[in-house]
């Protein structure tokens, strides 16, 4: 059975989902960001109690099919940008429409009239996150930054990071304690 959690959005989520899904002994055979496959079925109780578990750390059982349809949509950007080191051959709105097998204006208008934003700026919002994360470890200079995030150029990178933090990213790169937002949030 496969059960679809909302705000799943982090390793950590991860670990917390399985760490439950034993406790309340169910078998899981997939822990994805946003996703998991159980063997059993559900009973109501079972359900309930899975529930209420995960709203204690901000997770939430999926029912609702547009919602789930969303969620796919946050998971299969969130993926790509933070946890994958091969980008997608396509561009974002083909490789979303392949990946979940609807038109690309369905699936950007659902997203819009949900969420209150475009997946473009979503998309932007975790780009320009993964950007302070890079940044913050100091390992890659902003070339390098611009060329993993499939920006066209440093300039551009530097563009949206601006217009995003209101920094450029050499001075958010100077100021060690200014905090990422965590994923969840975004």
């Amino acid at each position: 059975m496969k059960l679809l959690i909302k705000n799943m959005v982090s390793l950590r989520c991860k670990l917390i989902v399985k760490s439950e899904l034993e406790r309340i002994h169910l078998h899981f055979t997939v822990v994805e960001l946003g996703e998991v496959e159980i063997r059993e079925q559900l009973s109501s109780e079972q359900q309930q109690e899975l529930k209420t578990a995960l709203l204690k750390y901000g997770l939430e059982l999926m029912e609702d099919k547009k919602s789930m349809l969303i969620e796919k949509i946050k998971n299969i950007i969130v993926e790509m940008i933070h946890y994958s080191e091969e980008p997608p051959v396509l561009n974002f709105s083909a490789y979303l429409s392949e990946k979940l097998n609807y038109d690309y204006n369905y699936l950007s208008n659902l997203f819009s009239e949900v969420k209150g934003t475009t997946i473009e700026h979503f998309i932007i919002a975790h780009k320009i996150e993964k950007a302070k994360e890079l940044l913050i470890y100091n390992e890659l200079t902003l070339t390098e930054i611009a060329e993993k995030l499939h920006y066209s150029n440093v300039a551009h990178l530097s563009n949206q990071f601006k217009k995003v933090t209101g920094l450029t990213p050499s001075f958010f790169k100077k100021m060690k304690h200014k905090r990422l937002i965590a994923l969840e949030n975004l």
